[in-house]
């Protein structure tokens, strides 16, 4: 006789009810378990080096590695432009970009395949993974830019034709708009990769192909007669590359219609994803 009543008085810290919308997010849950995404973040940032003699040191190696090469292949043998330049801070301004932006959207984009044996098991926001993901790899671009920063001084302090303007001010936007279409570029692949599986494999071409899209190894500048130059301009990684250029070189462009764009397109990317996202992983077991 007492079991209705003592059900009654328990104070549930969780309840889990069907969803009713596509709209019906639950974003407040990612807050409750923030701390399972401090745990990702943890994972993914202590295990990506962890059997390697060099460790951490790859975070900087990486970069530093495609930078001599591009300024090998691209800046002594092509001669491309580099709007005046040092050939090294040019090309690992690209470069630390874009590592960021491809890394972001490459592991995002395999959310569903690589946690199929965490999700089929026990409920949590699936959404923390990939927004786990953004954040472990936010940590990696940290170290890069400060390694990038190293650089910049030395040229600077060797009379380098380089100088801050107002536009670094807007790097932590940059850093912002730049997450916000890799996490919901990469999440729209993933509840699709759940289905068409032949998107694995044209991803990572595709983002090789994407980077010679982007002016990460030539400036905008060099395309101002060019008839892709606005092709070039519709990649929505384009005007934060230039922003940034701008801001700590004081060269490359600057427009506010243009990064506008990026933004525009972060919000809508990461609205469509999210929405697919929730109708996916209510029965992507069923096809993972």
């Amino acid at each position: 006789m007492n079991g209705p009543k003592s059900n009654e008085a328990k104070e549930w810290d969780l309840i889990i009810k069907p969803q009713h919308s596509l709209l019906d997010l639950h974003l407040d849950d990612l807050w409750r378990y923030r701390d399972l995404i401090y745990m990702f973040v943890r994972r993914d940032f202590v295990t990506l080096y962890k059997q390697t003699v060099l460790g951490p040191a790859w975070f900087i190696l990486n970069p530093l590695i495609a930078t001599i090469m591009y300024t090998i292949v691209f800046g002594n043998i092509a001669k491309l432009s580099t709007d005046g330049l040092p050939d090294i801070i040019f090309y690992m301004s690209g470069t630390i970009l874009w590592e960021y932006f491809s890394q972001c959207l490459l592991n995002t984009s395999n959310t569903f395949r690589s946690n199929a044996g965490i999700f089929g098991k026990v409920y949590f926001p699936r959404l923390s993974v990939p927004f786990s993901i953004t954040i472990s790899q936010l940590f990696k671009f940290a170290l890069q830019v400060t390694f990038f920063m190293c650089f910049w001084l030395y040229f600077y302090l060797s009379g380098a034709k380089i100088h801050f303007t107002w536009a670094a001010a807007l790097f932590p936007l940059l850093v912002v708009i730049m997450a916000g279409i890799a996490l919901g570029s990469g999440i729209i692949i993933s509840s699709l990769t759940t289905k068409y599986r032949d998107l694995e494999n044209l991803l990572s071409f595709g983002v090789r192909m994407a980077m010679y899209a982007t002016p990460v190894v030539y400036p905008l500048s060099m395309l101002a007669e060019s008839k892709y130059r606005i092709l070039i301009l519709l990649n929505p990684m384009t005007p934060i590359i230039e922003t940034f250029r701008f801001g700590f070189f004081g060269s490359g462009s600057f427009s506010w219609l243009h990064l506008s764009y990026s933004a525009a397109f972060a919000i809508v990317s990461l609205f469509i994803g999210a929405v697919i996202f929730n109708r996916i992983e209510k029965n992507f077991m069923d096809t993972v």
